[in-house]
């Protein structure tokens, strides 16, 4: 049978008070007794419950994790991360899976059921909305790879998304591209639709270029190499700024499947630099994106928001750079 507070107590020669309050963060509790329960509780090898202790203190160091693209092979490094850097801070992930619906209010009632400290929206797709819906609702929130604003009204943490549109046009055009395009993810999204936007700003200020833009179903790689194909057999662009990464190696895939070469037929730049761009038979050209300094800014931030609900939100910037591989032709 499971050890319990009482069996503690009765070794330590103490109340199971004061067993409690030995556990109970922040919890008065004098040195003697500290060491005669610990003493004790290490002898018998309890452990303290989580769910009772957060009866007692109030809070289930609980931070609910909402994405939803699980379909992105880059997300599995993010919920490494995540997971990882809140364990060590003694707080505990709860995943919830946005994928297949974005109901707001079903992923708010979810969280409540749990009561959930806190609240870390993992997108770079869900409208600004979706996460104030949670400080709204009363939920230290942080929104991760969110859309950047000057006056956000939660915490945001990630990229300027309009400046890796610059970014990548300005790549293309001093190789030499002139007839060149974007292929973002969902036209929906707001990281496609700024990277456009910053993409078109460069283009339509360079003479002598032209653009095309077109957006696949999401960010996965069947639907980069679905629209790839297409774009393909209605005659491509000399090079393409591709929404992220597994776009990017979807398009390739279907590039290669068409019996043409990168960077000879075709060049291409993606967006993330996540660890299957580097792999040798595929080589990416891509922006990358400080992933782990963001998740550790977003955990530092909902950790603070636990003693500070009413912390003043902030926008939170990482600079992106280009790493240059084997997908675009040299300057």
């Amino acid at each position: 049978m499971a050890v319990t507070l009482k069996d503690v107590a009765l070794r330590a020669g103490v109340s199971r008070s004061a067993v409690s309050r030995t556990f109970t963060e922040g919890a008065s509790v004098s040195d003697k007794t500290r060491a005669k329960v610990t003493k004790a509780a290490n002898e018998l090898g309890y452990r303290p419950n989580a769910l009772a202790s957060s009866l007692t203190t109030g809070r289930t160091k609980l931070i609910g994790l909402v994405s939803d693209n699980f379909h992105n092979p880059i997300f599995l490094e993010v919920f490494d991360l995540f997971t990882q850097g809140l364990q060590e801070r003694g707080l505990r992930p709860l995943l919830v899976n946005l994928s297949q619906q974005k109901d707001r209010e079903q992923a708010l009632n979810l969280l409540r059921q749990y009561s959930v400290d806190g609240v870390i929206v993992a997108s770079s797709t869900l409208p600004p909305s979706f996460a104030k819906s949670f400080r709204e609702a009363g939920m230290p929130v942080v929104n991760s790879f969110g859309r950047h604003t000057t006056s956000p009204d939660v915490h945001v943490v990630g990229i300027d998304n309009v400046e890796c549109g610059r970014m990548a046009a300005h790549a293309l055009i001093k190789r030499g591209y002139r007839k060149i395009a974007f292929m973002g993810g969902p036209e929906k999204a707001t990281s496609t639709q700024d990277r456009l936007s910053g993409f078109l700003e460069v283009v339509r200020g360079t003479p002598g270029v032209s653009q095309t833009h077109s957006f696949a179903d999401a960010y996965s790689f069947k639907a980069g190499r679905e629209e790839m194909a297409c774009l393909i057999s209605d005659g491509p662009a000399e090079a393409y700024f591709c929404g992220d990464d597994v776009l990017s190696i979807g398009a390739l895939s279907a590039i290669q499947s068409a019996g043409l070469t990168t960077p000879t037929d075709i060049g291409l730049i993606g967006l993330n630099d996540m660890e299957m761009a580097g792999w040798d038979n595929i080589a990416l050209t891509t922006i990358h994106q400080p992933i782990q300094q963001i998740i550790a800014s977003s955990i530092e931030l909902v950790t603070a928001m636990l003693d500070d609900p009413e912390r003043y939100p902030e926008a939170r910037l990482f600079p992106c750079h280009i790493v240059e591989r084997g997908t675009l032709r040299g300057t």
